[in-house]
């Protein structure tokens, strides 16, 4: 029971140690030839979102570059988090917590 209790608190320390440097990673999608940018961390979330003043004028044009470098902002990030999980020695948590619940 105890040696249980303490699989789950080491593994939810990983995935928590996993999460914190995930968040200082950042990768920035453009559009527009660079007049739209947009900054992700490693937990997926939108940070900071660059527009040029130039593209400010037409809104239908203006969405659909908002929409293309957050894309490329969530591929990169997503290989950024795959070359994270890999360095830290194939840290797979979904097979890590299905193995605990089978002893």
């Amino acid at each position: 029971m105890f040696s249980k209790l303490k699989q789950f608190k080491d593994l939810r320390d990983k995935a928590k140690t996993l999460q914190e440097e995930l968040g200082k990673e950042i990768a920035q999608g453009t559009a527009g030839w660079g007049k739209v940018k947009v900054d992700m961390n490693g937990n997926q979330r939108v940070v900071a979102v660059h527009i040029d003043q130039e593209v400010m004028a037409d809104r239908e044009k203006l969405q659909t570059l908002i929409a293309e470098a957050t894309n490329e902002a969530i591929e990169k990030i997503q290989k950024v988090m795959a070359s994270k999980l890999k360095d830290l020695g194939g840290l797979d948590l979904a097979s890590e917590f299905g193995e605990m619940m089978k002893k």
